[in-house]
């Protein structure tokens, strides 16, 4: 039997409008995520700052709206004080989580001048690794007050007179792992991050803060971790953390492509051990997620192991540069999807990393910018996928993997623009082989029209791009087929799909929230 897949829609059936910052992304003090990554004083494409022009030039069109910073497991050691004032007197300290060299030529201030250049805010995360409350709120006083106190005034001697209103700040990152330097028990960090989001919360009522929860759902101490932790700090804390990476060590495609299902499950376990502290607590408060660190990670893991154990120290080594290919840029659009099919409560998602460190974007020193094949579904997501999200009954045919059963040929997901008056769908045709035919029921949109269909697709799933020449891009076809009401098309083996339509009824007689 042909692949094939079926959704339908309702105009007035809606899931949640989605939150910008799902389209976030991360960049650590690690590898050349920074020196010669962003920055990069001397290389023919530097500005006057120092940094990469045609880093920016393929940054900016990807509209990240706010980037979390500075990691991450360096944050567990993280002294600010040494990231401000002048560069000049800015210390080198031995960087213990990617055991590097950090010269802290690149800082506070400077990461905000580079986040103004690509039209993004910092997401900033405090040490409650090797320090504390007092840290956290020194750090907080110093970015987002006017002026008038000691750590403001130090900011302001910096010339930075105006604040930098960082509006989302992070309790610590990955606190559970024994690999974080200053890991913690889930009793010692529910009280510290607690007593830290507290006092604040005092000093700026306006920010948001982000608890960590466990560092993979195959901690050992999953979900208990964001019950316990949830437990203390629920009533200062706005939103949840989650961290995934996905991989294809067995080199198996179709068992890596169904591996977005257990994205999906890891969420909703989240979000139920969530909800059970709230109805414990009585709460009417609702805890949102923060999916702040998610890719594919696992090419170069042997080799970064032995740059860390018999070549430490050095400054910006290549760490974590993984080579990302057709089948990685599948996976990821599957990510993307299900992030959507959630957004209802996932709110902020960051892309990890953005920069050269399993990136979307890599540099070679003194040379070109190029992008990975991972970019393209996070650049289509990010330009159409900011508007509501439809609830949908979508019908496909399945396939059995290694590790999941009934694993839907064709996943997707659908996004209204009503100042647009556009539908956007994403898909992704999962099996290896065979073209699936894709039918939407749009009937209830009035008079609907295509505009385009994006594809992503090869003949090689291991093909990659690299600096010399990008061998895996989208092309731009027209074969929609619309017809009262119902669009029909036909998704290519192993690709990703932006459908994009127009409607001609957008009014809905209720917004979700």
């Amino acid at each position: 039997m042909r692949k094939h897949a079926e959704m339908i829609l309702e105009k007035d059936f809606v899931l949640s409008k989605v939150d910008e910052r799902i389209y976030g992304s991360f960049i650590e003090h690690l590898g050349r995520a920074v020196y010669t990554g962003i920055y990069q004083p001397g290389h023919p494409d530097a500005d006057e700052e120092g940094f990469r022009r045609d880093v920016i030039e393929l940054v900016r069109p990807l509209g990240v709206p706010i980037i979390r910073y500075p990691g991450g497991n360096y944050v567990s050691n993280f002294f600010w004080e040494d990231s401000v004032g002048p560069v000049s007197e800015r210390p080198r300290r031995r960087e213990l989580a990617w055991r590097s060299t950090e010269p802290n030529t690149v800082g506070l201030q400077e990461f905000y001048q580079w986040c103004r250049k690509v039209d993004s805010q910092i997401m900033m995360a405090v040490n409650l690794g090797t320090r504390g409350v007092s840290d956290a709120l020194n750090l907080l006083e110093y970015c987002n007050l006017p002026g008038g106190s000691k750590y403001s005034d130090l900011r302001i001697s910096h010339g930075k007179t105006e604040p930098y209103h960082i509006p989302v700040w992070c309790l610590g990152n990955e606190m559970d792992g024994p690999w974080q330097i200053g890991a913690k028990t889930p009793e010692e960090y529910g009280r510290l991050s607690c007593e830290t989001a507290k006092a604040m919360k005092l000093m700026d009522p306006d920010i948001e803060l982000v608890s960590c929860g466990s560092s993979a759902p195959t901690m050992p101490t999953f979900p208990q971790w964001e019950a316990i932790t949830l437990s203390h700090n629920y009533d200062y804390v706005d939103y949840l953390s989650l961290h995934r990476y996905y991989g294809n060590s067995d080199g198996d495609t179709a068992d890596f492509l169904a591996q977005s299902m257990n994205f999906d499950a890891f969420i909703r376990s989240v979000i139920a051990t969530c909800d059970y502290v709230k109805a414990k607590k009585r709460s009417r408060k609702t805890i949102y997620l923060s999916i702040d660190e998610w890719n594919i990670w696992f090419h170069k893991a042997a080799e970064d192991a032995d740059i860390q154990e018999n070549h430490p120290w050095q400054i910006a080594p290549r760490l974590l540069e993984d080579i990302y290919t057709l089948e990685d840029a599948l996976l990821s659009g599957l990510l993307l999807i299900t992030m959507l099919k959630h957004a209802d409560r996932v709110r902020i998602a960051c892309l990890a990393q953005l920069v050269n460190v399993i990136a979307p974007v890599m540099t070679e020193p003194d040379g070109s910018a190029w992008r990975q094949t991972i970019y393209y579904p996070f650049l289509h997501a990010s330009l159409y996928g900011r508007g509501t999200v439809l609830q949908q009954v979508l019908r496909s045919t399945r396939h059995d993997t290694k590790s999941f059963t009934d694993v839907d040929d064709v996943d997707g997901v659908c996004i209204l623009q009503e100042e647009q008056q556009t539908l956007t769908i994403f898909a992704v045709n999962r099996d290896l082989r065979e073209a699936a035919d894709f039918t939407c029921d749009l009937r209830g949109f009035g008079q609907v029209e295509a505009l385009e269909h994006l594809i992503l697709t090869g003949p090689d799933l291991l093909a990659s791009n690299g600096p010399e020449k990008e061998n895996v891009q989208p092309v731009s076809v027209k074969d929609i087929t619309v017809d009262a009401g119902k669009v029909s098309v036909v998704f290519p083996a192993a690709s990703w799909n932006v459908l994009r339509l127009r409607a001609d009824s957008m009014s809905r007689s209720s917004e979700g929230h």
